[in-house]
């Protein structure tokens, strides 16, 4: 089974569109994502990423809601330090 999980925008590396890229926290743990397909994305943003690539933007409320879902189901091991995540499932 293949998982989407929503991260949120911290950093834009690349504006190139083809190429657009940066970097995405994901309750602490920072990855490199590919923005290309989430083009009205901005720092600060919640966007679904599958594979490392975004796929779509989300707002503040659906990306507490997917949180909520995965620790549900036992997907979702953020840790003691995932404050940002426990802030967004608040």
């Amino acid at each position: 089974m293949c998982l989407a999980v929503p991260g949120k925008i911290m950093t834009i590396t690349e504006e190139t569109p083809v190429f657009r890229s940066g970097k995405v926290s994901f309750g602490g743990v920072l990855r490199e994502v590919n923005l290309a397909y989430v083009p009205e994305a901005q720092i600060g943003d919640y966007v679904i990423v599958h594979v490392g690539v975004a796929i779509n933007r989300l707002n503040e409320a659906e990306a507490a809601r997917v949180f909520e879902y995965l620790d549900k189901i036992g997907e979702l091991d953020l840790g003691p330090q995932s404050g940002e995540a426990n802030e967004v499932r608040k």
